[in-house]
């Protein structure tokens, strides 16, 4: 029977998107007709490669171990394509940069603009999210991830990039209303802007140059996971907060915000770059990669 590649194709989206109803609709194809194709290709193989139920769509160990050569396939034709679509030294495809609000607003901005000025061919979709996508599931080339603890073990690709300092700020307006804000126990009778949702930790973690730890308890006045609305907030003098110091660093020149508690951190996270493992990355991928590990230190180090 002859050799369809597309079957390997559509095979390889349904495994990667867990299922055939997220890889129809990324495909933007009829869910009978990727069904088709797999069908085609378990019976040329004859054997069963997905498993399929009322609601989902399981991989069996045949088909575990056929996804794994299937996907070497498709990366082989894919950067086939990419070579020819770069010839010329000119970079042109399409690119999927995911991140989160804050990094996106005030670390990625400058960095995604002059790279569209640089290379205008390249398609650059930018997803910006909160959360922890699946980056093989959601199609994402690259992944922009601040996290305070290890990232786990995973088929990713990480590069680490920088470290980022979290640091107390609030208004000088805000300050002058306090009798005094000089150790973490004065957070007590603060108003604290917290990023993140409202919930059963909200003590404020706090650490010094030296190491020791501590948590404070705080009157939260306001929540958001918006990095841009806590500042703000900040700003207009509703209580101390703590936001990377890139984050801040224009309102500090400024003299909207001020440093407090100078000597202690809230947290110092890192900032890493994820990509899926595959047999090659095109060369519009590549050079976006690159270019962000080369900018964003940069940018968050202010230099």
């Amino acid at each position: 029977m002859k050799v369809d590649l597309n079957d390997y194709f559509y095979f390889v989206h349904v495994v990667e998107k867990k299922g055939y109803t997220a890889a129809a609709r990324a495909l933007d194809m009829p869910k009978s007709r990727l069904s088709r194709h797999v069908v085609q290709l378990e019976e040329r193989l004859g054997v069963r490669l997905l498993q399929r139920t009322s609601r989902n769509v399981a991989v069996t160990d045949e088909g575990k171990s056929f996804y794994q050569h299937a996907r070497k396939l498709v990366d082989t034709l894919e950067l086939a394509e990419a070579a020819m679509d770069n010839r010329g030294g000119k970079l042109t495809g399409k690119v999927v940069i995911s991140c989160s609000t804050g990094v996106a607003q005030f670390a990625l901005l400058s960095i995604v603009t002059e790279f569209a000025k640089l290379h205008p061919k390249v398609h650059i979709e930018q997803r910006v999210t909160n959360a922890m996508e699946d980056l093989v599931a959601e199609g994402i080339d690259i992944a922009i991830r601040g996290h305070s603890a290890e990232l786990p073990d995973s088929s990713l690709i990480q590069r680490f990039i920088t470290n980022v300092e979290w640091q107390f700020y609030c208004s000088p307006r805000y300050l002058d209303t306090l009798q005094q804000l000089n150790t973490p126990y004065d957070l007590a009778d603060c108003q604290f802007l917290k990023v993140g949702r409202s919930g059963s930790k909200d003590a404020i973690p706090l650490m010094n140059r030296d190491g020791l730890r501590t948590h404070q308890t705080s009157n939260i006045a306001l929540c958001s996971e918006d990095m841009s609305t806590i500042r703000q907030a900040a700003i207009e003098g509703l209580g101390v907060t703590a936001l990377p110091d890139y984050v801040c660093r224009t309102a500090l020149q400024t003299g909207e915000l001020v440093r407090v508690l100078p000597d202690w951190l809230s947290q110092s996270a890192s900032l890493s770059l994820l990509m899926p493992s595959r047999l090659g990355v095109p060369p519009h991928t590549k050079a976006l990669a690159d270019f962000i590990r080369e900018k964003l230190p940069l940018v968050v180090r202010g230099s």
